[in-house]
């Protein structure tokens, strides 16, 4: 197959803020086109969307299942080779069953779905059919974190023991979600987000960074969750014990109402020989730091970086990957695997690098856990749904 790889879109609107990010990560690499798509459950949005895009009347669809009805109509060098859906938590499992039933690859926005039960039946469809799914963890994509990841695993920094990750934003201080703000509308609604605001919103970003770096698994949680706007429905700040599967133990805090703060995702690690740490402000800097020698400041871009971190870097040392380098990373990786499958080849293992369907059952697990756990005065700790 020498093309690039064809997308369709569930959600993703002109008047959407996820569904613009999605597209310019997806683009970026040049390896992927926009041929069709649902782009809200409006229809004259949908519609006015699509020719915005410039796609053709007959690629623009109403609904997502008349989309993958007439999708998987059209010949293989026309149809959708796979479908990025980005639309509110209680949307995403249908869409996306439906796509992997007709055959059609899967990028999804996190949590993976609305409940846990949801998130294994994708898992199963997948063993099914063997189609591809990732799952958009977007601080898993940066260069540094990847670097992080390669020092521990390969032993640097000894035994991990100790784990503090945290998620600070400041944009639902107040209760915007009465002021007409659509993303804070759907958010802060139980209907439509889940049982978690917060903690499933930016919590499951925070727990999948800690998880991925460290090759840890949570096997244990003790939660207090907060709602300190009146009047909100679900958590909008909240902390967490961990306990991991070697022993360790970690510290999670995520906040929606920490005043002044942007996306202020923050990791350290400390094993018995050293330990890291990584901001998403400072990006391109990752710190290790030793008890008998210096705080190293590692830089992304220059020739002592991993293999693995070269892979997902795309400037010379010194010129900033942010954000939607990151994405882009996800949907390289992403591609890479899906067009050497449809080739018939065995993708690369840095091509395969990317949160998948286990990530989103994970994701699941931990919101199941945390607001169990933090909900419970009779029981302190919550262990992990198998």
């Amino acid at each position: 197959m020498n093309r690039k790889l064809r997308m369709g879109m569930v959600g993703g609107g002109s008047d959407a803020f996820i569904g613009a990010i999605h597209r310019l990560a997806a683009f970026m690499d040049n390896q992927i086109e926009l041929v069709c798509g649902c782009f809200s459950v409006n229809p004259e949005i949908s519609i006015s969307s699509g020719k915005s895009y410039f796609l053709p009347d007959n690629r623009v669809y109403q609904t997502y299942k008349e989309m993958f009805e007439n999708e998987v109509k059209l010949p293989e060098g026309v149809r959708m080779d796979f479908v990025t859906i980005v639309t509110p938590n209680f949307a995403h499992f249908e869409p996306a069953i439906m796509a992997l039933e007709n055959g059609f690859n899967v990028v999804i926005d996190k949590p993976i779905t609305f409940t846990l039960d949801e998130a294994k039946k994708l898992k199963a469809k997948i063993l099914e059919t063997g189609l591809t799914l990732a799952l958009t963890h977007t601080y898993s994509g940066y260069p540094a974190v990847k670097e992080a990841r390669e020092r521990v695993r390969r032993g640097d920094f000894g035994k991990i023991r100790k784990v503090f990750v945290e998620y600070p934003q400041g944009w639902l201080s107040s209760k915007l979600e009465d002021t007409g703000n659509a993303q804070a509308s759907w958010r802060t609604d139980p209907k439509r987000s889940g049982k978690a605001g917060c903690m499933g919103d930016i919590g499951t970003h925070a727990h999948h960074l800690a998880e991925y770096v460290t090759g840890l698994k949570t096997v244990e949680i003790c939660a207090e969750l907060n709602v300190f706007v009146p009047g909100r429905l679900l958590d909008d700040d909240g902390a967490a014990f961990l306990r991991f599967n070697n022993g360790a133990k970690g510290v999670l805090m995520a906040s929606q109402i920490a005043a002044g703060e942007e996306n202020a995702i923050k990791l350290r690690v400390y094993g018995d020989k050293g330990g890291l740490e990584w901001l998403q402000h400072e990006p391109n800097t990752l710190l290790v730091k030793w008890s008998d020698k210096p705080t190293e400041i590692v830089r992304v871009g220059n020739g002592y970086m991993s293999d693995i971190a070269k892979h997902n870097t795309r400037t010379p040392g010194g010129h900033p990957e942010g954000y939607l380098e990151a994405f882009a990373n996800i949907y390289r990786n992403f591609s890479l695997t899906v067009r050497a499958k449809m080739n018939g080849e065995t993708p690369k293992a840095e091509w395969l690098d990317f949160p998948t369907v286990e990530d989103g059952i994970r994701g699941m697990q931990f919101i199941d856990a945390v607001v169990e756990a933090g909900y419970n005065d009779q029981q302190k700790w919550v262990k992990f749904a198998e």
